[in-house]
């Protein structure tokens, strides 16, 4: 290893802990320490022959001997100091790379879960089952941000009648929410208007449970004793279960979030912005056209 590799490779553990970056959402560490180092050689390429330069001539060391770190970290430090804007390229890249990575673990994981995402065939489907674009939605009834973006869903089924609409039971924030979850399973299943259904959980008033959710489905004509029986049906389990498996994959952390093509959109992003996106995949295929 010659004395410029070493310079960088030290360069690039300073500058992973100096930028502070989050990798909590990255599996493997190790990936990331061999993304940085080759991101500061692409950047830093004068900076990094200036670095070398700056190392007094010794004679060829053996591959395996070691540089005493309380000589050579100040030096990396010295030089670092001299170009303190070195830092914010590097970051800026980095964050590129990351990102870069983060999309090509999506693309992998979307084709992985496709027929799961779009074709499962325990989800709840509204709007046209055979339409040109399909919008996914993961929700929580006690979710305050879904129940405001349920007028936008209403609207765009009203004005599009060749959108797909699948919706992910994916109750995260609470009990009353699962038990909510397993009954509007139950309602899926069944010959009832589950909007209908949908609907009366998002304006309702309080806490969504199992009580609330035996309700409306009682007002669809179906019998809440027999769904209160059948709540806790292997099926119902594996419904759900199927949900929690495709956001842990995908990354999906909070409600609602949205699926169209393969983008994830986490938030209540109103419904303009979810037309663009139907709109865009109707042009050139993808949520965002270039």
């Amino acid at each position: 290893m010659n004395r410029l590799s070493i310079v960088l490779a030290a360069v690039a553990g300073i500058l992973a802990g100096a930028l502070g970056y989050s990798l909590v959402t990255q599996p493997k560490p190790e990936t990331d320490a061999v993304a940085v180092r080759a991101i500061v050689e692409q950047v830093l390429d004068e900076h990094a022959v200036m670095a070398a330069a700056a190392v007094p001539p010794v004679e060829e060391a053996p591959e395996t001997a070691a540089i005493d770190p309380a000589i050579l970290n100040p030096m990396i430090e010295q030089y670092l100091m001299s170009d303190p804007k070195v830092l914010q390229r590097v970051s800026a890249a980095l964050e590129t790379a990351l990102r870069s990575e983060e999309e090509e673990r999506t693309r992998t994981a979307m084709a992985s879960f496709h027929d799961r995402i779009f074709n499962a065939p325990d989800q709840i489907v509204l709007g046209n089952p055979d339409g040109d674009v399909t919008l996914v939605e993961f929700f929580d009834y006690n979710c305050g941000y879904c129940r405001a973006a349920l007028p936008d869903m209403a609207a765009l089924l009203e004005e599009d009648p060749n959108l797909k609409v699948v919706l992910k039971e994916f109750p995260i924030l609470s009990n009353e929410s699962i038990d909510a979850a397993r009954v509007g399973v139950l309602v899926g299943q069944a010959d009832a208007d589950y909007w209908d259904f949908h609907s009366a959980l998002f304006t309702s008033r309080g806490k969504v449970d199992k009580a609330v959710a035996l309700s409306a489905a009682e007002t669809l004509g179906l019998s809440s004793a027999d769904l209160e029986a059948r709540m806790n049906a292997p099926d119902v389990a594996e419904t759900i279960q199927s949900s929690y498996e495709i956001a842990q994959a995908l990354g999906i952390t909070g409600t609602p979030t949205y699926i169209i093509g393969n983008e994830i959109i986490p938030g209540a992003i109103g419904a303009d912005e979810l037309r663009s996106r139907i709109a865009n995949m109707r042009e050139c295929g993808k949520s965002q056209c270039s």
